[in-house]
């Protein structure tokens, strides 16, 4: 049964390679003594020289070269190592004579055996590389802080998309990430390139976006809060374009199923085609200048988009509520000081026969149940990662979702966790949360 968790000292040399292969022999380097440049990858070190005498040194010194190293590797005086670089500087001048006495190509490069070999240049004769990355530092990988700074939060669809909207309100300022499909979303915070994803999970009139319910099996992420977005559509056309033009009308099918009887009220006989996403019918519809379609999308998407509003709130239900969740890479700590939600999800190999004892557990301790839900997987298997990231394809007939108003935090829903765990085969918990307890009003224009 599976539990539920929540300056060593160096000399360095400017060596231009070029495209010449290496030699795999001994090589002899031709050196231009006037635009030669020496880089000391060392610092003297004044702790180890005794300022009451002068020519004591470290303990057990070492000689490397003929040069005088304390036991940190340093060179343990001063004039020492001045005197070290004067006398690398006249064996490199060495190096050039006899280079020079071992005789070079025919154009005039250093060689052995026939084989050219490595180069010695100027510094000034090197190019500087142009537009080369930024290496990655250590704050490229911190998780960016909750607040006071500009989180990068991943959402799905366009610019001008619900989904933005409401990773604006969980998290304002944000810079907000759009993605193409839901998967992409979870893999742009698993991958580190967003700190945050915002994702609906459900909506007040369509129900359950089983989507987003299957991909948490599938990815290792975390809910951390939640976030109640109205939905306030319009319809949108091209400027200029009449209603009486119309003849199809295009946006996600949740929109279309949301404003049918409105559209019918208004008259229009138009055909009606579903896409990925609302804001995107809008972009669609712009891009490709068509002026016998209009979309169902937010007024920011007609703002984006250069649309004009042909109708203004045409949602069947004023109190049209789409609920997203925010995922992490880490749980937050659960707290008893607000409202708190905990999200679970559980099934056993012998079908539904628990589900009563299951709620039950719930139900003695007083808890109340905000969601529950099955999605049958009866066969064909769904993959599961468990707390090392690694993916397993298990069979369940059926797989419950719960979500309680409680915290992690209380003795009583750990009690209850406890219990249904000795009931299932498996039990994750998805995330304890604060709730949204922030009021809306459905007749106000939301910015979306």
């Amino acid at each position: 049964m599976q539990g539920f968790s929540l300056y060593s000292t160096e000399i360095k040399f400017l060596v231009h390679t070029g495209a010449v292969p290496r030699c795999r022999g001994p090589s002899y380097h031709r050196v231009f003594p006037a635009g030669l440049t020496i880089h000391c990858a060392s610092r003297f070190d004044s702790a180890s020289v005794n300022p009451s005498n002068p020519n004591s040194s470290a303990a057990n010194p070492q000689t490397v070269g003929g040069f005088n190293f304390n036991a940190s590797g340093h060179v343990g005086r001063r004039h020492e190592w001045q005197s070290s670089c004067s006398i690398l500087a006249s064996k490199v001048v060495s190096l050039q004579k006899d280079g020079e006495k071992s005789g070079g190509g025919a154009d005039g490069k250093s060689s052995v055996n026939g084989h050219p070999t490595l180069e010695l240049v100027p510094a000034s004769d090197l190019k500087a590389p142009v537009s080369l990355p930024k290496p990655l530092s250590i704050s490229d990988f911190s998780p960016s802080p909750m607040h006071g700074s500009q989180l990068r939060v991943a959402y799905q669809g366009v610019p001008g998309a619900y989904s933005e909207a409401a990773a604006g309100k969980a998290y304002p300022n944000c810079e907000a990430i759009p993605c193409d499909q839901f998967e992409v979303a979870f893999q742009a915070v698993e991958l580190w390139i967003a700190d945050r994803a915002v994702l609906p999970v459900e909506n007040s009139l369509g129900g359950s976006i089983h989507r987003n319910y299957d991909l948490l099996l599938r990815h290792r992420l975390h809910i951390v809060g939640e976030v109640q977005l109205p939905v306030h559509h319009c319809l949108l056309a091209l400027p200029g374009i009449r209603k009486e033009y119309l003849t199809r009308v295009i946006s996600h099918p949740q929109a279309l199923s949301q404003c049918e009887h409105t559209l019918t009220k208004m008259g229009l006989n138009v055909a009606r085609e579903a896409v990925d996403d609302t804001a995107g019918a809008a972009e669609y519809i712009a891009m490709n200048n068509l002026r016998d379609t209009a979309a169902i999308a937010s007024a920011r998407a007609a703002e984006l988009y250069g649309m004009q509003i042909l109708a203004d709130g045409i949602q069947d239900d004023s109190s049209n509520v789409t609920r997203f969740v925010m995922l992490a890479r880490e749980p937050i700590i659960p707290r008893t000081d607000r409202p708190f939600k905990t999200s679970i999800v559980f099934a056993h190999d012998k079908g539904t026969s628990v589900l009563f004892k299951v709620l039950s557990a719930f139900a003695f301790r007083n808890i109340s149940l905000t969601k529950i839900e099955s999605r049958p997987h009866r066969n064909r298997p769904i993959r599961l990662v468990d707390d090392a990231n690694v993916g397993t394809a298990k069979h369940f007939e059926y797989m419950f979702y719960v979500d309680f108003e409680a915290s992690l935090a209380e003795g009583r829903a750990q009690n209850a966790l406890a219990e249904v765990q000795e009931f299932t085969s498996f039990l994750r918990v998805l995330g304890s949360y604060p709730m949204d307890m922030t009021p809306w009003n459905p007749s106000s224009n939301c910015e979306v």
